[in-house]
Formats: C-alpha cells, sequence, structure tokens
C-alpha cells in the first residue's frame, strides 16, 4: 500500500520534473540504504517507456564524496539521472561533468519513503519557476549582499561575477536541481565573506539535525575561524577538523527556502527549501558557480533572513521583495 502511494511522487518526478519521454535512458544512481526509493523510481520510469539502469554503490563515506569511476563515467550518457543516496553526491566532478554532457539530473539524498508521498514533493514546482529565478537572477546581477537574522547572523559576502542558481525542481538538459527543496543560491567570491553565521534553525547533516540550541560561526576573510555553541556545535567542529582540510570552512553558498510545502524536520532536502529560512553553505562550491573543492559541503540554517543585494532588501523573512 506505501508504495502505490509513494509512486505517486515519482510520477511527479518523471511528468513534472524531468519531463521522461519513451526511450529515454535513466540512470539510477544509489545505494544499498536507498534502495527501496530507487526501486519506486524505476517502475514510475518504466511506466513511461524508460530504459531504466539502476546502478547500486555502498554509501558514501560523507557528504561530497565522490561516486565510483564506472557510476561517474556511465552518468554521462544518459538523458536522465535520479540519485537517491544517503550521503549528498550533489557537490561533486561527477554531476558537474554529467550536467556538462547533457544531462538532465536530479538530487534525492537521505531521501524518506514519506518524502515520496507528502511535504515538499506536493509544491507545485512550475509555479514556483518564476519566483526562484527572479531571486536568483538578483543574486547574479548583484554584487555586495548582506544578511541578517534576529538570531544574530550579520555576514556580507561578494557575488560580483558569479551566477544565480535557480534550484525549482525541474530541470532542462545540462542542468541539476535537488528535490524537494526549491532555492535559489549564489556562491561568493572565494575570501570575500566577512561577519558571523548564527544557525538557530537546521544542520541536516552529521545526525544533528535540528538545532536545539543555536550555532555560531565567526567568518573572517572566507573561512569560518571559529564555532560556537553546545552539543551540537561540538558535532560539527568535530567532523570539521576530522577531515584537515582548510577547504571546509570555506563559505561555499548562500541560499534562500521558497517551498511553501516544505516542514523543517532534519532532512537536508526538505529543510533547505522552509520559508522562512536562509542557508549557509560551508566547503565545496564548484557545483554552484565557486572554484573550492573540499571533502564536504555542510549548510547551516537560520530562520527569518533579512538579504539586501547592493542595499536592496530582496528577501525579507518570508517575504520575496521583487
Amino acid at each position: 500500500m506505501k508504495e502505490a502511494l509513494m509512486m505517486q511522487g515519482a510520477r511527479t518526478i518523471m511528468d513534472n520534473c524531468v519531463s521522461l519521454k519513451a526511450g529515454e535512458t535513466v540512470l539510477i544512481v544509489t545505494d544499498m540504504v536507498q534502495e527501496k526509493i530507487a526501486k519506486v523510481l524505476a517502475c514510475a520510469a518504466v511506466e513511461r517507456g524508460a530504459e531504466v539502469v539502476v546502478s547500486v554503490m555502498k554509501p558514501r563515506k560523507r557528504a561530497g564524496e565522490e561516486p565510483p569511476k564506472l557510476i561517474a563515467e556511465s552518468m554521462k550518457h544518459a538523458d536522465v539521472v535520479l540519485i537517491p543516496v544517503s550521503y549528498s553526491v550533489t557537490h561533486t566532478f561527477a554531476v558537474k561533468e554529467a550536467a556538462e554532457h547533457g544531462a538532465r539530473l536530479l538530487v534525492l539524498t537521505d531521501f524518506t519513503e514519506d518524502m515520496l508521498i507528502s511535504g515538499g514533493i506536493e509544491a507545485d514546482f512550475r509555479a514556483l519557476k518564476p519566483i526562484c529565478k527572479s531571486v536568483a537572477d538578483a543574486f547574479a546581477k548583484g554584487s555586495r549582499v548582506r544578511v541578517t537574522t534576529p538570531g544574530g547572523t550579520d555576514l556580507t559576502l561578494d557575488i560580483t561575477g558569479r551566477r544565480g542558481n535557480a534550484l525549482y525542481c525541474v530541470v532542462e538538459p545540462g542542468e541539476f536541481s535537488t528535490i524537494p527543496t526549491v532555492e535559489a543560491n549564489s556562491s561568493p567570491v572565494e575570501g570575500s565573506a566577512n561577519g558571523r553565521i548564527v544557525a538557530d534553525a537546521s544542520i541536516p547533516y552529521l545526525g544533528i539535525g535540528v538545532l536545539d540550541e543555536p550555532v555560531v560561526a565567526e567568518v573572517k576573510e572566507g573561512f569560518i575561524t571559529k564555532i560556537s555553541g553546545g552539543r551540537q556545535a561540538e558535532m560539527l567542529k568535530r567532523d570539521l577538523a576530522s577531515h584537515n582540510d582548510h577547504n571546509c570552512y570555506n563559505i561555499a553558498e548562500l541560499g534562500v527556502g521558497l517551498n511553501p510545502q516544505c516542514r523543517l524536520c532534519g532532512i537536508m532536502l526538505e529543510d533547505e527549501g522552509v520559508i522562512p529560512t536562509a542557508h549557509i553553505g560551508i566547503g565545496t562550491s564548484i557545483t554552484l558557480g565557486g572554484t573550492v573543492k573540499a571533502p564536504t559541503h555542510y549548510d547551516l540554517l537560520m530562520w527569518n533572513p533579512k538579504i539586501e543585494v547592493d542595499g536592496k532588501v530582496i528577501i525579507d523573512g518570508g517575504k520575496v521583495c521583487l
């Protein structure tokens, strides 16, 4: 019975998100943990007359770790690539290069069965497209950004010459998106971020999830220099230090949640779409328009952001001011 309900979300993905056509090749990249999600997606793709291949790998050890070379090479030759995995491979060369070869990619990191049934998956993604693109366009045209929140975030960034990314769960050839988050984001110029990040909503990685108390990160010249807070802050600090790579502390992304159906639950791709939140991504930035490749990419989410681009407010809490 539950698989029948899950098929509703899978069909939404095939028909609305990747516009799957009969005869197209679909590669589903998954791991041993997410095989049930992969099976439902495969059934929906077969319904539509696609040629479906499911590649199962062992779970990655961390978010941002590359998939095996064999899978990465296969991704370049598929019309559609669907990626239900335990740990994110979104910010990898494999995804970047598959998009460059014309694939339509949709990433379903840490998906649960319920996420194919209700929540963000129920949004009208095409209706949200113009809103998402308007925010991304404002980033693309802007230079100086300031992010503040009632919780204490006050961060400035330079996005001069950087693209604005509109991720609204609908992809054309050469594009990737996550789902069900709807977000607009940009990657700041390396070394330009300064100020303070106060994450008070979620850090949906490492078992941290919804925050019990704020995690505070001090930022200087593009890198986090200090992290403070309670138990959850210590979890983040220990993991970042364990990689012994300064790029893990890179300020890689500013993103804004724009999916009215998403709800904060501690799962990355549901949390990041929540209105009214913004997130600061740290670590890898290569798939977002930046130049940094790190062992990790984590997002620090905060409530009720005010985002100013070149002095003009474009986001005020849950309101898009464009």
